[in-house]
């Protein structure tokens, strides 16, 4: 054995594994874990030991078997233990206790709408999760989502075109001191992206883009296996991209950004000025499918921005999914694979082939505990792969 590669290492790595196969097969027997990791029954044995006792994993029901006894069935820890997703955004804040299977409990959520000043954000986050605390599981980690520019080196928010009141401050370390469990800070289409490869189903994600057009336009990549994060974390900010030199002008302080024509909020805004008041996209999308609004330009204008946004994913990423996560496109039906065959005019060819386009399968909340549950599991060390 190399001297650099220690038995307590390997015995943490083990424990990651078996911890990764819960979460993408479901419970599972020992013999199931032991045939699917190719460890040896021994190996399997002791990590699931060690993990039945820190309460990460519990024992389910008897699964009946073809020969010998029924085997125990092992699932993620769902009463025990929990993490918490805290969702920062422009206009509204959640925060959602999930088990570590990646389930949210219902009744288990606080929704209030975003303060206008960091330290009453702050305080209310903690005042919200705190009160989640107080549920009988254990609560081991807390994943925050955030838009903007995040660096993940100093886990803080930079610079928010569209949310300013977080800009240069560090939530998970405020938020590490007021409620005492370890955070993790990711932007918020990065942790989409966690949501997609950790709660896909046993379908294996590798290379695949997230298109978050909601409030800003941001894009996250898995390339490979890894999340491309960029020097600092900073990689992925294709809505700044100017498509309109004298366009409107945008949060980042430019004109014509790409964002500023083919999101959500853009879309909200056109309707905002058609109907002569404020509309978010919530009441935008309910005013066009109770045939109170006709908005065919507008929808047409947005989706045409949003086409080129999806085609430059497409060609310079070439993944094999794209996934869109917006409420766009429940103002119309079949306002989607219109979107896809605008994008397939505009993408290359050969790129275009290997991808397949899809509505974003969760949500910012789901982003959230999805963060901190790849934090919890990374805690053990590196997968073998790394």
């Amino acid at each position: 054995m190399s001297p650099l590669i220690q038995p307590q290492l390997l015995r943490r790595m083990n424990v990651r594994r078996l911890l990764e196969h819960l979460q993408k097969s479901g419970p599972s027997t020992r013999a199931d874990l032991t045939r699917r990791t190719g460890s040896s029954g021994p190996t399997v044995s002791k990590a699931i030991a060690a993990l039945l006792e820190s309460g990460l994993v519990e024992e389910g029901e008897s699964h009946a078997v073809a020969l010998g006894r029924p085997g125990t069935v092992l699932r993620l820890a769902r009463n025990a233990a929990q993490v918490i997703g805290v969702v920062i955004d422009a206009r509204q804040c959640q925060v959602v206790a999930a088990g570590l299977d990646g389930v949210n409990h219902d009744e288990a959520m606080e929704t209030f709408a975003t303060p206008r000043t960091y330290s009453l954000l702050i305080d209310q986050l903690a005042h919200a999760v705190n009160r989640l605390m107080r549920r009988s599981a254990r609560t081991l980690s807390i994943g925050i989502s955030a838009p903007g520019l995040i660096n993940r080196r100093e886990q803080k928010c930079t610079f928010s075109p569209n949310f300013h009141v977080t800009d240069g401050h560090s939530p998970t370390r405020d938020l590490f001191e007021r409620v005492g469990v370890e955070c993790v800070l990711y932007q918020e289409t990065q942790a989409l992206c966690l949501s997609e490869r950790m709660f896909g189903g046993p379908e294996s994600l590798d290379d695949f883009v997230v298109l978050e057009i909601s409030t800003g336009l941001g894009l996250g990549v898995y390339s490979s296996g890894r999340l491309l994060e960029g020097h600092s974390g900073l990689a992925g900010e294709l809505g700044h991209v100017t498509v309109v030199p004298d366009g409107r002008i945008c949060g980042c302080g430019n004109r014509g950004c790409l964002e500023t024509v083919a999101t959500d909020s853009s879309f909200a805004q056109l309707i905002s000025e058609q109907t002569g008041r404020a509309v978010d996209i919530k009441e935008a999308v309910h005013l066009i499918r109770s045939g109170q609004l006709e908005s065919e330009r507008q929808l047409r204008t947005t989706i045409e921005s949003l086409a080129i946004a999806m085609a430059a994913a497409i060609n310079i990423f070439n993944p094999a999914h794209l996934f869109v996560h917006g409420r766009l496109f429940d103002a119309q039906d079949g306002l989607f694979e219109l979107t896809c065959e605008l994008t397939r005019r505009r993408a290359l060819a050969p790129s275009l082939a290997d991808c397949h386009i899809r509505r974003s399968r969760f949500s910012k909340a789901q982003g959230a505990t999805a963060a901190a549950i790849h934090a919890l599991f990374a805690s053990f060390g590196p997968t073998f792969g790394e």
